[in-house]
């Protein structure tokens, strides 16, 4: 006999919360990290100086170490590793690859506005604590926020509702194409950021493993950090 005190499909799905758990682990820390953006620019509004807000790039990856702590256990996912040697040699080779397309493509139409960066210098001299903090920050916590959002949750979530049903060798073209262009109109450099949103998209697919992305997205964000030190082009921060 049927059992008519069980909800139908329809309405488990009426019941059920717009983003699960697993969603919301994927895109908190993305917001908190944006929300601070945010802050940053009506402060700068409100007249404070670039020297003034120099601080709050540490407040706003700590408060992102934070949200991705309190989520950790929800990332099944970076619990193993799963990258063979010639797929870690692979990520590095794209992350620098991607490094020497993203100083390239500067021309003018490849770019919306214009980029503000971080100054860490004070009095002419180098903040070395600042440096410290700005390239940990990029290279360490930034891709693992950004590839959980981008890759592991809005790449499989066009694709399926349930998101974490979408295996990544099945992501679609068309989300690869969707998620990758959303991730370059994030940066000042878009045209840069597309072809990074592919390269990394494509690790994803062919490894995946988020790990993949995420290192070659470390390699990139690190060996920029070092380059716009070495070179003093603050803009590219």
């Amino acid at each position: 006999m049927p059992d008519h005190d069980a909800p139908s499909p329809a309405a488990q799905r009426a019941g059920a919360p717009p983003f699960p758990r697993a969603a919301v682990a994927r895109i908190l820390p993305f917001l908190t990290y944006m929300l601070f953006i945010g802050v940053a620019e009506l402060l700068a509004w409100l007249g404070y100086s670039a020297a003034e807000l120099r601080w709050l790039y540490g407040i706003k990856v700590g408060a992102v170490v934070l949200v991705l702590a309190y989520f950790w256990r929800d990332y099944d996912e970076l619990l193993t590793f799963g990258l063979r040697a010639p797929g870690v040699l692979l990520a590095l080779a794209a992350g620098v690859l991607v490094l020497l397309l993203w100083i390239s493509l500067g021309a003018g139409w490849m770019t919306i506005g214009a980029a503000g960066g971080f100054d860490p210098t004070r009095g002419g001299r180098i903040d070395w604590a600042l440096v410290a903090v700005r390239i940990a920050g990029a290279a360490l916590v930034v891709p693992v926020m950004e590839e959980l959002f981008w890759r592991s949750f809005l790449m499989r979530w066009l694709d399926a509702g349930d998101f974490t049903t979408v295996a990544p060798a099945h992501i679609t073209l068309k989300s690869m194409a969707i998620a990758s262009v959303l991730f370059g109109f994030e940066h000042n450099l878009w045209l840069a950021g597309i072809v990074a949103g592919l390269a990394y998209s494509a690790l994803y697919m062919r490894h995946r493993t988020i790990w993949s992305p995420i290192l070659a997205h470390a390699v990139t964000n690190g060996l920029l950090g070092a380059w716009v030190v070495a070179t003093g082009s603050w803009s590219y921060w």
